[in-house]
């Protein structure tokens, strides 16, 4: 495996600001990418207008701050105006390319980027980029604190919470930023290159965006887009249709295996993550010092090592910040013991392939609290997964109906809650000491809550109220 070498100082950033200035943009959406795009926009000298179908008292202090610095805002509903005699527009992701919104541009020609997008083009430093339908923010997470363990500067980005745009004009060209990106974000890339792009694994999500399975993977692959041969593809060697990717890359391609060894590659051999990648098989770490629960998390460490090495960090290294690593909040995150029973906050859990994960992560009888909006998943899957280790089911949210037929199919008692409230107090009443009550709603969280950090939030002040 080759070193990722420091960045040459780049010019594409400057190059790009420059022909900006002057210019007119629009900005779809007012969430945080949007915000970001927005103020990078205005403070390199373009007429910005920014556009959402909220109402003002729903978007927040930001977008009346983006008011005050004279970015036109146009609220409260569609605005196919604001895109109208636009030089540039740029969307967030949450809004589909064929939104009515962006009609004007598309008939008139004009260029539509993603924020992401927007944010690469206007820095100079090197990028990786994470993504797969599950572990992107918990791989992204762990991956930069690894490279933390180096001199250079790192950035950590995208999807995870820091839109790239936000600090692409004060960070430095030496850096790197690991980026987490989703399906969404790499629809709306043109020029995007990851020097190191890792596809964890792809399962069925975002059907109800994305019309089809294939369609999915086909956005996914854009992460490969712009790579040459000089750069690296990580992919998991144990998931059927991320190993298919393999033939959709210029990339040098470099695998990680939970489940077999690897001629080339990072991999789990007598109980230690190893490294086979100059011909002889070096140690790196045993898995009795990864904190985190979950097969599922052996292989994100595993992805995580890998982008360490390929940037030249020594084993010994890695394994340190592995050791000291105790995850994210809202994956599997450990809340509270109360008289006896284990309360876990998983709210990051948005689709049946990860609920399954975090269901597979326990020995101990679960009681599941789950539902929201269901995104056109299938969730007989889950249901298979849950019998024999969900004792219980308390069901929310608008899709929730859905989840409590493929449950009850299978012999699982099930009990309907109308809030997340009332599920925690119907939770407490079913389980017993050493029971686990788990919340992994296998749904997006936006029928009932902002986001799923709001929901895991929600969910850690009622456990932390219990008494």
């Amino acid at each position: 495996m080759s070193t990722l070498e420091e960045a040459d100082v780049a010019t594409r950033g400057r190059i790009y600001l420059a022909g900006l200035k002057g210019r007119r943009a629009a900005v779809v959406g007012l969430a945080r990418s949007g915000v970001a795009a927005a103020r990078l926009l205005h403070a390199v000298g373009t007429r910005v207008i920014a556009t959402d179908t909220k109402p003002l008292d729903a978007l927040g202090r930001d977008v009346r701050e983006l008011q005050a610095l004279g970015v036109g805002v146009l609220v409260g509903g569609m605005h196919p105006e604001a895109v109208q005699g636009a030089d540039l527009v740029v969307v967030s992701p949450g809004v589909p390319l064929d939104s009515p919104q962006l009609e004007p541009a598309r008939v008139a020609g004009v260029p539509i980027l993603g924020e992401l997008e927007l944010g690469w083009r206007a820095m100079e430093a090197d990028t990786l980029a994470i993504t797969g339908t599950n572990g992107k923010t918990t791989t992204t997470t762990l991956t930069g604190a690894l490279l933390g363990e180096q001199g250079r500067p790192i950035l950590i980005a995208g999807n995870i919470g820091t839109p790239l745009a936000a600090r692409a004009l004060d960070f430095p060209a030496d850096g790197l930023a690991v980026c987490e990106v989703s399906s969404f974000q790499l629809e709306t890339i043109e020029t995007f290159h990851p020097r190191v792009a890792v596809v964890l694994n792809l399962t069925p999500d975002h059907l109800d965006r994305h019309g089809s399975f294939e369609a999915y993977v086909a956005a996914k692959a854009r992460v490969f887009l712009n790579q040459t041969a000089a750069d690296c593809a990580l992919l998991n060697a144990d998931d059927e249709a991320t190993r298919a990717l393999a033939g959709r890359t210029r990339a040098t391609v470099v695998w990680f295996s939970r489940r077999r060894a690897l001629d080339h590659g990072i991999f789990v051999r007598d109980g230690w993550i190893v490294a086979k990648l100059n011909g002889a098989v070096e140690q790196v770490c045993p898995l009795t010092d990864i904190f985190l629960r979950g097969d599922h998390n052996v292989e994100n460490v595993l992805a995580a090592t890998a982008c360490a090495l390929w940037t030249g960090i020594a084993p010994e290294t890695i394994r340190r910040g592995i050791a000291r690593f105790r995850g994210v909040p809202h994956r599997i995150e450990f809340v509270r013991d109360f008289k006896g029973v284990h309360y876990y906050n998983d709210s990051k859990g948005t689709n049946v392939a990860s609920t399954i994960k975090a269901l597979e992560s326990f020995s101990e009888r679960i009681v599941l609290i789950a539902g929201g909006l269901g995104k056109g998943q299938d969730f007989v899957p889950l249901a298979v997964a849950a019998h024999g280790r969900v004792g219980h089911a308390v069901i929310i949210g608008q899709d929730g109906p859905k989840i409590a037929a493929a449950l009850e199919a299978v012999g699982i008692p099930v009990t309907t809650s109308v809030s997340l409230e009332t599920a925690l107090h119907a939770a407490r009443v079913v389980s017993q000491p050493g029971d686990v009550v788990l919340l992994s709603p296998a749904c997006a969280s936006y029928d009932m809550f902002d986001n799923f950090e709001h929901r895991g939030d929600v969910f850690k002040g009622l456990v932390g109220g219990l008494a």
